[in-house]
């Protein structure tokens, strides 16, 4: 357990989860100037299989930071279950709230796209004596 450890063994601790989180992020780095086209002119990800797969490792590596970082210098990894799952129930919930106000506000974003180009239609004025919209049967004189 962490509490048993000398200042010095603790210390070293710190020391390899910083190095470890500079490699992962060094990586990330690297994979998203690659990906870009930065690294080797011409190569980018932006469409297909390429473009999910630099999405999938960028979300793998941002969770693994996150895990890494809640339960080694969160000391979480050190608690019993329960205090670990009152803590991961809500960062769900959290994660799935984000997901829902993006998709919220890319609705959101649809529909005012649409009323713009409603605002900015040309009304076609109807032809002259002809009658518009709809009429009651029997209120045409003719």
């Amino acid at each position: 357990m962490a509490g048993h450890q000398t200042y010095e063994e603790q210390k070293a601790l710190v020391f390899r989860g910083l190095m470890i989180l500079g490699a992962v992020t060094i990586v990330e780095v690297v994979v998203a100037l690659f990906a870009k086209g930065h690294i080797i002119e011409g190569v980018s990800f932006k469409h297909g299989f390429g473009h999910y797969l630099y999405m999938l490792l960028m979300v793998g590596f941002s969770f693994f930071k996150a895990y890494f970082i809640i339960f080694f210098f969160m000391h979480m990894a050190y608690e019993v279950r329960g205090l670990m799952l009152s803590v991961l129930l809500p960062t769900t919930l959290l994660i799935w709230a984000i997901i829902a106000f993006f998709q919220e506000g890319s609705s959101w974003g649809a529909r005012r796209e649409l009323i713009k180009e409603k605002n900015e239609e040309v009304a076609k004025p109807a032809s002259s004596g002809q009658p518009t919209g709809y009429l009651l049967p029997g209120t045409m004189k003719g």
